[in-house]
């Protein structure tokens, strides 16, 4: 069992930037995946970046060059630095863990115009 632990959500105004990071613990393989997804009110849980075990991202187009996904020196934490925000940006964040795909239990963003 792997344990995700989110926080640095909150509210920001357009334009503005927030961190997020995801702790993960319990038995975790060496070799993993973690990532974020997120999802709005009324819509479908979407893809948001991932980053493997050696550190290759990848992101949705939708954040491309504006979000940056890292780990941390310990590797069981996974980072999700978001500049230059957009309304569109809000919704609920999930930190995911693969292999055996687990989720975090979600922390809000809320992007104001």
């Amino acid at each position: 069992q792997v344990q995700l632990v989110e926080s640095g959500g909150g509210l920001v105004q357009a334009g503005g930037s927030l961190r997020l990071s995801c702790a993960a613990s319990g038995r975790i393989p060496p070799v993993n995946d973690m990532g974020w997804f997120r999802q709005a009110p009324g819509r479908e849980r979407e893809f948001v970046a991932r980053i493997g075990p050696i550190g290759a991202a990848v992101y949705a187009d939708s954040v491309k060059d504006r979000f940056t996904i890292s780990r941390g020196d310990d590797r069981d934490t996974v980072y999700l630095q978001m500049n230059s925000l957009k309304v569109e940006d809000t919704g609920v964040y999930y930190c995911m863990f693969r292999p055996g795909t687990y989720w975090g239990q979600g922390t809000q963003v809320t992007v104001s115009s």
